[in-house]
């Protein structure tokens, strides 16, 4: 009986990575079996044209702004 005791922790290791190794390969056949993405919507083409105008907005704002601090005097 105790020398089951002294084999147990060699064990552990591998069994976790067994057993972990599978979960990681069942995750992935489970992402497999969904459908891929489908092509935006006009409603989100539309929201997508909006956002990307209001970063475009906004980096010349940012590009204003670090261009009168650089050229202000010291």
């Amino acid at each position: 009986m105790d020398q089951v005791l002294y084999v147990l922790p060699a064990l552990a290791c591998p069994v976790g990575m067994g057993l972990m190794m599978w979960f990681m390969r069942r995750s992935r056949r489970s992402d497999a079996d969904q459908p891929p993405h489908t092509a935006p919507t006009a409603e989100q083409e539309q929201e997508l044209a909006q956002l990307r105008k209001e970063v475009e907005a906004l980096r010349e704002e940012q590009t204003t702004k670090t261009g009168l601090h650089k050229g202000s005097p010291a």
